[in-house]
């Protein structure tokens, strides 16, 4: 078959830059996402607090900035900042219409905006982030099924617009994560994008946990890509086509390595503390696990304070 597009999702509080290269190193996706970042924040006097979101320096893989917020001015300063190079790194800006969080949501933010008296707001934040890319860069969007029910009135609207990309979360907001992905409801939408922008790429996002996992619904699904979130937790090659191979055949040693090396490279890129220590210690079930006395080492990590307390007791 073609081969088609794997992207790593965008995880608030994950996927930073040094997590990006941990996966690429193991095995590069076509596109990583940054965490969703919100451009009201960054176009204000707390701007310093957030701008470490848009750190591309320890990317190696082709990096889509991912932006959230409520004021179109906004949308368009900081498109035009990452289109311009002045926030550096990027091949393409993504709006993140698709995030769930209550507080978002209650905000009128991100997935809310599939609500139809939403529409005409989101449309102003898709068109100022348009003219601040200024056809510098490629926009791409990322949404849900709907809000309460499946609307695809909704990727209709969005794909007028002629995004590079629409990714879609094959749940609805109200569904959260908890009911398994329905992968098959992205079968209109690809109608819809025949119909009204033939150059979208259509991502199917939801319950995908490996390359070979992924290609299996590019086959039945006929999408022209996937996107892997949670899967990376279980295994962070899942971007290569033996992933479950790869990982089981790495020991206890290789599996600890990993993980001092995501330790290092986030003490070498936030020398100033820019990223918070704590966060930091939830990667360890990622790297710790399946091997014996995986469990009691991860407690004992929760325990330390700093990263070079966590190396001194992996090197111990």
């Amino acid at each position: 078959m073609k081969s088609f597009i794997t992207i790593l999702a965008p995880m608030d509080d994950v996927t930073d830059t040094v997590f990006r290269r941990v996966v690429s190193d193991c095995a590069e996706p076509t596109y990583n996402v940054t965490e969703f970042v919100n451009v009201d924040g960054l176009c204000s006097d707390g701007r310093e607090r957030v701008i470490h979101k848009l750190s591309s320096e320890q990317d190696t893989a082709p990096v889509i900035a991912q932006i959230w917020g409520k004021r179109p001015e906004n949308f368009r300063q900081i498109a035009a900042e990452i289109a311009s190079g002045e926030i550096p790194g990027y091949v393409a800006v993504d709006i993140n219409f698709g995030c769930p969080d209550k507080a978002v949501v209650k905000n009128e933010c991100c997935s809310a905006m599939q609500q139809p008296h939403l529409r005409e707001k989101a449309g102003e934040l898709i068109q100022a982030t348009i003219e601040g890319l200024d056809g510098r860069l490629p926009l791409t969007l990322k949404t849900r099924l709907g809000f309460k029910e499946i609307d695809y009135t909704w990727h209709e609207f969005l794909l007028s617009f002629k995004p590079m990309m629409l990714s879609v979360h094959v749940r609805t907001t109200k569904q959260m994560s908890k009911v398994p992905a329905q992968w098959e409801a992205i079968e209109p939408i690809l109608k819809l994008r025949d119909e009204i922008s033939p150059e979208t790429k259509i991502i199917l996002n939801g319950d995908i946990e490996t390359y070979s996992h992924g290609q299996e619904l590019v086959e039945k699904h006929g999408v022209d890509g996937v996107m892997i979130g949670r899967g990376i937790f279980k295994n962070p090659y899942a971007f290569a086509e033996n992933a479950e191979e790869v990982w089981q055949s790495m020991g206890r040693e290789e599996r600890i390595e990993l993980f001092k090396k995501h330790l290092r490279l986030h003490a070498e890129t936030y020398k100033h503390a820019e990223r918070k220590f704590n966060p930091l210690k939830k990667f360890a079930k990622v790297y710790i696990s399946e091997f014996e006395g995986a469990s009691e080492l991860r407690n004992d990590i929760m325990q330390c304070q700093s990263i070079n307390e966590v190396l001194t007791l992996l090197n111990s």
